[in-house]
Parts: C-alpha cells; sequence; structure tokens
C-alpha cells in the first residue's frame, strides 16, 4: 500500500470549516499573518469556506503553504490542486469545499480579495497579536 492509498484510507471525515481550523493552526505554526476566513457557500458553487493568509516574504509564503499540507495530509487530506507555488508571491491549495490563498502580504493588499467576497460571511476565529501586521512592519 503506497503513503496516497494509506492516507485516503484513513482520511477522517471533516467539514470545510474543521479542516480549515487545522489549516490556519498549521498556517500559524509557520506565523502566517492576518488571517481570514470567509464563508462563501450562498455565493458560490465550488466551496464552502476560503482561508485568506498573508507571509512577510516569498519563503514564507511557501513555508505556509508545505505546513499546510503537511498538517492536512496527516489527517487523509491531499491538495486536489494547488496553483502559484514557484513564485513565492502566491498559492492557492484547492481542497474542494475549502479554498486557501496565501499571499506575499503586499500581493494581497494588490489583489484584495476580502474586498471581491464583501458579501461573504467572516467565521469568527482568534487571531494572536504576533499573527496582526503592525504598522513597524512597514505594509
Amino acid at each position: 500500500m503506497n503513503n496516497d492509498t494509506r492516507a485516503e484510507t484513513s482520511k477522517e471525515q471533516l467539514g470545510s470549516l474543521e479542516l480549515a481550523h487545522l489549516a490556519l493552526e498549521a498556517a500559524l505554526d509557520k506565523k502566517a499573518l492576518e488571517p481570514e476566513l470567509l464563508e462563501v457557500e450562498a455565493l458560490c458553487s465550488y466551496a464552502s469556506h476560503i482561508l485568506l493568509l498573508s507571509g512577510r516574504s516569498d519563503r514564507q509564503v511557501d513555508a505556509i503553504g508545505e505546513g499546510i499540507k503537511i498538517a492536512l495530509r496527516e489527517h487523509g487530506y491531499t491538495a486536489m490542486g494547488v496553483e502559484g507555488k514557484a513564485s513565492g508571491q502566491w498559492a492557492l491549495l484547492d481542497y474542494g469545499d475549502l479554498i486557501i490563498h496565501i499571499f506575499h502580504h503586499p500581493i494581497r493588499e494588490h489583489y484584495d480579495l476580502e474586498s471581491l467576497w464583501s458579501e461573504a460571511g467572516r467565521v469568527e476565529i482568534d487571531i494572536p497579536d504576533e499573527a496582526r501586521i503592525s504598522a513597524d512592519d512597514g505594509y
């Protein structure tokens, strides 16, 4: 049995919100910034939740993405698709009902997905102070 088959057979049955919280925890372990969890189920047909995250650098964006993939794989989930990874400026991880966008923070501000999804519900999440952008960060 290869690793993919083993992971598939041991997959936990988690909803997109539970999966989002696991991804968020993994992202915060990699020092992700300004997490935002959107509930989009009523607005689109392809996902229930979108998790938006920032990193301070290209390397950190990559590290956050890898940390999420590893953490979710431990629960039997592999991304259906991964986009943008080569650039380090942005990555998208597609877990079906959960879409995760990880941006280098200035790129996130440029694309402003929060405004694009302004009608989406915001899921309340605990955000540690160290995951907030401060005036000292220069963004």
